[in-house]
């Protein structure tokens, strides 16, 4: 009885068993395959790559053998291999005959006694896959959205180097620092407030934007302005509450050339006109001074101002953009904020939640928070568990998201280490002073689980955020029932599908 063959056991041997293998299986499982010398002269061709030949435009293959590799394969990195002895193992390679997936290999010289590879004496082409297109579908498709996904991110890096929102300028010109992208949450309210946000970008009345301390106001005022048809303008802010009342006039419509004693001999720009062209933030508006308020009132009506110290007029054209976490209606009430001055501004009134009424936000707006302040410190970003997570929901925020980014560095500066649980969380909070500590707010993955304290106390938030998590729940289970099936899913909610997909694209 014959023995059954049996594998070498020296390793020369069983390295060229592996080569003889390599090349009949690449021959023989590819769509083609050829061979050139050290010089890129094709030396040898297989019968699979005889068929691409009248694709390249060849008429026979004896006008194809003897040539150089360039010449009769456009595209070919063939010459790349032979001169660093490295392959390119998969590739794709596109010509006149179409589109292929591709490897080359470098053949080396073997030297008795030798160790490693010896001097390139030729290399070998492969053509794996012909009309990946359809063969590499799956593939070609992801490589496709990953390309999509790298050219979005090329147009937005190149329009973010192109916008004068992030470029700085040697003129020393103002400019706004932030997107709507940098309004972090995709909570119902922040969906809501961003998109009112983006339709008061696309007019040029005056915004009003409303909310407590710590809320995001002037965030928001760069983006409107980024956003708009003048964006390529200045941004120009003023602090209303920063500035004594004696030199906002000045700050306001500017100085004429000598107006007083003191005063710059060349005059002096106010906001203004400074913000000729662009947008002029005006924050703390509820601050200003009675005495200031009929002339910002008459300069927004007659597009004109006069500089301190001047009898001439300058006209200006700057859109406005204010801000006050103060209550204008009962200021306007109390006779502290003039009324015709208050329905000036309020024509695109904005009103920015606090982040009591945007909880789900937190998670995302802590990660944010951390990655900025690494940056900014060099340390690593506080890494807080989901139990610390819900503590942090749980809390009224004062301060809104100021607050929480002071709690976030409190955390960082005290903590022993990066992983912060609850815990450690409550009890850094009471160190750095906050008084009343509230508990975690529930998950609707523990609702179930708590007591009826517990389950009160979850009931103690706005209104309009509890209906939009049960609706959202609802349309969940909905869905899950009814196998994503959108007309079973609208017949079993009762609402019409045009409700239904309005809810899945905007939840409110």
């Amino acid at each position: 009885m014959p023995r059954p063959p049996s594998l070498p056991l020296d390793a020369d041997a069983i390295h060229a068993l592996a080569s003889r293998s390599m090349f009949h299986l690449f021959s023989s499982i590819s769509q083609g395959m050829f061979l050139v010398d050290r010089t890129g002269r094709i030396v040898w061709v297989n019968e699979g790559y005889r068929r691409f030949l009248p694709a390249l435009g060849i008429g026979s293959i004896d006008q194809f053998m003897g040539r150089m590799v360039e010449e009769v394969i456009p595209n070919t990195q063939m010459r790349q291999v032979l001169e660093t002895g490295k392959p390119i193992l998969i590739d794709l390679l596109t010509n006149k005959a179409g589109t292929f997936v591709v490897s080359r290999i470098p053949l080396h010289e073997e030297k008795e006694g030798e160790e490693g590879p010896g001097e390139v004496i030729g290399a070998i082409g492969i053509v794996l896959f012909d009309h990946p297109e359809t063969t590499l579908q799956p593939l070609i498709s992801k490589f496709a959205m990953l390309q999509r996904d790298l050219d979005d991110a090329r147009r937005e890096l190149a329009a973010q180097r192109a916008n004068p929102l992030l470029r700085q300028t040697p003129d020393g010109q103002r400019r706004a620092k932030y997107t709507f992208a940098s309004f972090v949450g995709s909570s119902p309210a922040a969906v809501d407030v961003k998109r009112h946000a983006r339709r008061a970008a696309q007019s040029s009345s005056p915004v009003l934007l409303l909310g407590e301390t710590g809320t995001g106001k002037e965030l928001l005022a760069h983006a409107i302005h980024t956003a708009s048809a003048r964006a390529n303008g200045p941004f120009v802010s003023l602090n209303i509450a920063a500035v004594p009342d004696t030199l906002l006039e000045a700050e306001f419509f500017g100085v004429a050339p000598g107006a007083y004693t003191g005063a710059d001999r060349k005059g002096r720009q106010g906001k203004f006109k400074l913000a000729d062209g662009g947008t002029l933030f005006l924050d703390e508006i509820g601050d200003m001074p009675q005495a200031l308020q009929a002339k910002l009132l008459r300069a927004l009506q007659e597009g004109e101002i006069e500089p301190l110290g001047s009898n001439k007029l300058v006209p200006f054209d700057a859109r406005v953009i204010a801000a006050t976490s103060r209550d204008l209606p009962a200021l306007v009430r109390e006779g502290r904020f003039r009324e015709d001055l208050y329905y000036r501004l309020n024509v695109l009134p904005l009103r920015v939640p606090p982040l009591r009424e945007r909880r789900a936000d937190i998670p995302a707006l802590v990660e944010v928070l951390g990655e900025d302040m690494a940056l900014r410190s060099g340390e690593a970003p506080p890494e807080l568990t989901a139990d610390a997570l819900a503590l942090l929901a749980g809390q009224h925020w004062r301060g809104n998201i100021r607050e929480l980014r002071n709690v976030l560095e409190q955390v960082t500066m005290r903590s022993e280490s990066q992983r912060i649980d609850a815990v450690q969380l409550e009890r850094i909070m009471r160190e750095s002073g906050v008084e009343h500590v509230q508990a975690a707010a529930p998950t609707p993955d523990t609702a179930g689980d708590m007591d009826d304290a517990a389950r009160n106390a979850a009931l103690l938030r706005p209104l309009d955020q509890q209906v939009a998590e049960l609706e959202q729940r609802a349309i969940a289970a909905a869905m899950a029932a009814t196998g994503g099936n959108k007309l079973a899913t609208s017949r079993l909610l009762g609402i019409s599908r045009a409700t239904l997909y309005a809810r899945l694209e905007n939840p409110v």
